[in-house]
Formats: C-alpha cells, sequence, structure tokens
C-alpha cells in the first residue's frame, strides 16, 4: 500500500492509528489526514521521541496496515 493509498482510505484507517497511538486525539488525527509528514511530526511531539524513531513507528504501521488490507482482500 503505498501512502497515497492511506491517505485516500485514512477516515478508514484513524481507528488503527488511534489504537496505535493513544495520546493522540481526534482533533489531531483529523489535522493530520493521512499526511505521513504531519502524522510523524504529531508522534514525535506528543510522545517526545526521536524523528528517527517516529519514522519508524509510522513505517511499522503502514506495513501492518498493508498487511491487515491484503488479508481483507
Amino acid at each position: 500500500m503505498t501512502w497515497d493509498q492511506v491517505e485516500s482510505k485514512w477516515k478508514l484507517l484513524v481507528g488503527s492509528a488511534k489504537e496505535n497511538w493513544g495520546k493522540l486525539t481526534d482533533s489531531d488525527l483529523d489535522q493530520i489526514s493521512g499526511k505521513r509528514e504531519e502524522l510523524t511530526s504529531k508522534i514525535q511531539q506528543v510522545y517526545g521521541i526521536t524523528r528517527r524513531e517516529a519514522d519508524k513507528q509510522v513505517w511499522d504501521w503502514g506495513r501492518s496496515v498493508e498487511r491487515t488490507q491484503k488479508k481483507i482482500a
């Protein structure tokens, strides 16, 4: 799944993102709107982690979403 696909399916993926990053508010997730850079920045800010760690978390989450989507299809 490309990140463009994540953006286009963001409303369906918000629940998964919220499960992964419970400290992000509904408002945060609405504002992010599936944009990778915004998600990474917000995770870094809210969780007080490095950019590299936030990037890794987003990458890992994207891969898990991709695997889940393949199982559904």
